[in-house]
């Protein structure tokens, strides 16, 4: 990434559909209300292509120790391996949480939108119904 314009968190998007496990990691995500959440996910993003208005996210931002997570789960893709394999995490209703994580949050999807400029891409758009606050602090792009 040549130019950051912002201080981007590194933040986990994960959710189990049709029992399969979707994983993947998310730089491009921001609170937009006190309840409310927007992601940026790829065209490239086996998950992002699950992922559908009306369906529950997990969405973990990982702590400053958890860089490792952030790395394996930004490689491949969740529908050639078990992306999760030797991570801690958690199933909540289908929202998949990264034990140890900064923040947990289980996540509605309201709307799935593709701006111009960026029409393959999805903006997801959701509404927080469940939230963790943890007392470790963040981990950020600029540490990967």
């Amino acid at each position: 990434m040549a130019f950051m314009a912002f201080n981007h968190g590194v933040n986990v998007v994960g959710m189990v559909k049709n029992k399969q496990k979707y994983c993947m990691t998310c730089a491009w995500a921001m609170q937009v209300d006190y309840d409310k959440v927007m992601l940026l996910i790829g065209k490239q993003s086996v998950t992002g292509q699950k992922i559908m208005p009306g369906d529950i996210i997990g969405i973990s931002a990982l702590s400053e120790f958890q860089r490792e997570i952030a790395l394996k789960l930004g490689d491949e893709h969740s529908d050639q391996v078990d992306k999760l394999e030797g991570i801690q995490h958690l199933d909540n209703d289908g929202a998949i949480y990264i034990l140890n994580a900064a923040r947990l949050m289980k996540v509605e999807v309201l709307e799935i939108m593709h701006p111009k400029g960026i029409e393959e891409d999805n903006l997801i758009y959701g509404k927080i119904i469940e939230k963790i606050e943890t007392i470790f602090p963040f981990l950020n792009m600029s540490d990967i």
